[in-house]
């Protein structure tokens, strides 16, 4: 990882959305949990609803969080894999950084989730987050952005979803009789377990056989972000988001009928209808921020969205909200049952003043 300035010519609106992305996860989901703690009321018990994940089917607003994380990643490809191929006179010259960032991405996993630093082998889980799930989607992304005409892309993008939910609704499990979407009995989890062994998350969600939904949701990006370089006049890219986006969530709820929405096991259907959702987000901002040029709200999300590894990295590293506690001590008398949200809000401060400092001193961390 380095420190440097950001490129002057990348789209505010790319590392608005990205910083609203982090906000959710760094803090709403906390706030909203520990403010229903607080108010007990049906207003704060469906929000808090919405920033949890379901059982196994249907969707919460907390579902989009991790496939705009990886849809992000795709829209930035084509600008950053864009230049670094004009830059270089073979391609096989791109393959140090796409691995560096591919093996990077993954041990920073293995320190936010897959209990690296408890130097336990008994606890340490090999693939179990986000970071990862991002290091996978990101790899196989950019090789099909160097290698592969537009057209390879798309067929690649549906490819992906078609086999895995293939897979899903057909192979049979040694044991079990034919792969089923339950959550104890699905081709997904059985290929995580059998091939990890003791080291498995031991949990509902999937990751190896799960790895071509990752990509497809990265590549959905890619294309966003070819939409977004291309030379398409700006409101006219935006109709175009927006079109693409109804259509994905459309496709999504259709083939859900016969392929269930299931974020845990990341279905082609959830890939297609949270693809979507991204579009319609990304054209939103895109016309915000970028189109009709509205950017002073939008700083203090671009100040986390400009350094959203940090922010995630540290924000599930260091308990901010406990740290507040350390500072806010006195205010426990005066909020009662709303202690613990006013300590995430505080803890939230923290986080911020730290990313705003970093900003303020052009301090960038990249991977």
């Amino acid at each position: 990882m380095n420190s440097s300035s950001t490129d002057n010519t990348r789209l505010m609106s790319v590392d608005v959305l990205r910083g609203f992305d982090m906000l959710m996860i760094i803090f709403a989901d906390r706030f909203f949990s520990s403010l229903h703690e607080g108010a007990q009321s049906e207003l704060t018990s469906a929000l808090a609803t919405q920033f949890e994940h379901p059982e196994w089917f249907g969707f919460h607003f907390y579902d989009i969080i991790m496939p705009l994380f990886l849809f992000v990643v795709g829209v930035v490809i084509p600008f950053s894999m864009g230049k670094r191929i004009n830059e270089i006179d073979h391609k096989i010259k791109l393959y140090p950084h796409l691995v560096r960032r591919f093996i990077i991405l993954f041990i920073l996993g293995w320190i936010v989730q897959g209990n690296l630093l408890h130097f336990n082998i008994e606890k340490f889980q090999i693939f179990s987050n986000t970071l990862q799930a991002i290091a996978v989607g990101y790899l196989f992304s950019c090789i099909a952005y160097i290698h592969l005409p537009k057209k390879g892309r798309y067929l690649l993008f549906a490819l992906c979803l078609t086999l895995y939910a293939f897979l899903l609704e057909f192979t049979n499990i040694p044991g079990m009789g034919n792969s089923e979407l339950l959550s104890d009995k699905n081709i997904a989890l059985y290929i995580d377990h059998y091939v990890f062994g003791r080291f498995d998350d031991g949990y509902q969600y999937t990751w190896l056989l799960t790895s071509l939904g990752f990509i497809a949701t990265t590549l959905s990006g890619l294309f966003a972000g070819e939409l977004l370089r291309s030379a398409l006049p700006r409101e006219k890219t935006t109709v175009y988001l927006s079109v693409i986006g109804v259509s994905g969530i459309v496709l999504g709820l259709l083939l859900n009928l016969w392929h269930p929405i299931v974020k845990k096991i990341w279905t082609s259907t959830f890939v297609l209808f949270t693809s979507g959702i991204c579009f319609l987000l990304l054209a939103l901002f895109y016309w915000i921020v970028d189109v009709k040029g509205y950017k002073k709200w939008a700083f203090p999300l671009k100040v986390i969205g400009v350094n959203a590894i940090t922010a995630y990295v540290a924000s599930h590293v260091f308990d901010f909200p406990e740290i507040a506690k350390q500072l806010l001590f006195g205010v426990e008398q005066f909020t009662g049952d709303y202690y613990n949200a006013f300590a995430t809000l505080g803890g939230f401060g923290i986080l911020y003043l730290l990313l705003w400092y970093m900003n303020k001193n052009k301090t960038y961390i990249k991977i």
